[in-house]
């Protein structure tokens, strides 16, 4: 028991961090969303914002935003398939990376957030009717 709880107290000393590495984190999609603006989804570009995506969303719970792993969940699969991604609809990539952000903006951690579970649902709605 004393491991544990020596792990839960390292947990609660890292959790102030915790809001500036997810920050850090949005900040990784952003970028890579914008080089797909120049450089397209077929690519490298379009690579970088899977695996972004893909990073974002084994983070979000443990940084206390489980809808963030989820939303990133759907934008990965959006992105997973390497050759349908240049037919991606741009806008419903920005949907979920302006939903990403806006959880986080105001502290919608969980899906039992009746927004939070709203515009998830709508995100991944729209991602099974394209894949």
């Amino acid at each position: 028991m004393d491991v544990v709880a020596r792990a839960e107290a390292a947990l609660k000393a890292l959790a102030g961090q915790f809001a500036r590495w997810l920050q850090d984190e949005i900040d990784k999609l952003d970028e890579a969303r914008a080089r797909v603006g120049l450089e397209g989804l077929g690519g490298d570009a379009g690579e970088v914002l899977y695996t972004h995506a893909h990073d974002l969303k084994g983070l979000g719970g443990t940084y206390e935003f489980p809808i963030v792993t989820r939303m990133a969940a759907s934008l990965c699969a959006l992105l997973e398939e390497p050759a349908l991604r240049a037919g991606t609809p741009l806008p419903l990539i920005d949907a979920h990376l302006d939903a990403i952000k806006a959880m986080v903006r105001d502290g919608i951690r969980d899906d039992l957030d009746p927004v939070g579970a709203s515009v998830a649902t709508a995100l991944e709605t729209q991602v099974s009717v394209i894949r």
